[in-house]
């Protein structure tokens, strides 16, 4: 975090960058490869949660069935006390989590499974790996 003081960004010594933390998340959450999430695809104990924003959606489309949970709500999502918890998110089955390259997917994981869903994964490599591993891919037209 930095501030503006007499036209002079002043920077903050962060005690840990985005990097580390997500370094950090990969390693504490499993991951599949694309082919073998692709090869959980339709299996219905398992449900696919898309953490990246609308915006990328609109633009790419999204793995058929998925979740969309944005990142920034990710918490108020899965906590089935908030006014705006996903009640398909079934803490029951494997949540497999995506963003577009991965790293948000890890972050996102891990938060899940601190918040106790014992199922986490997350897709190496994200919906871009998942399409080059020849992924199903449906369009969206509208923030979900």
């Amino acid at each position: 975090m930095s501030s503006e003081q007499g036209g002079r960004r002043q920077q903050v010594a962060l005690t840990k960058g985005y990097r580390e933390l997500v370094k950090e998340a990969k390693a504490a959450v499993r991951a599949y490869q694309p082919a073998d999430a692709l090869a959980r695809f339709g299996d219905s104990d398992v449900l696919f949660v898309d953490v990246r924003d609308g915006i990328e959606l609109r633009r790419t489309g999204k793995i058929p069935d998925a979740i969309h949970a944005s990142r920034g709500m990710l918490e108020f999502y899965l906590d089935p006390k908030s006014p705006y918890a996903i009640d398909e998110i079934d803490p029951g089955k494997e949540l497999i989590f995506y963003s577009a390259g991965g790293s948000r997917a890890a972050l996102a994981a891990q938060r899940a499974a601190e918040m106790g869903f014992p199922y986490v994964i997350r897709v190496e490599d994200g919906f871009d790996g998942w399409r080059r591993a020849g992924g199903p891919v449906e369009p969206v037209t509208v923030a979900t």
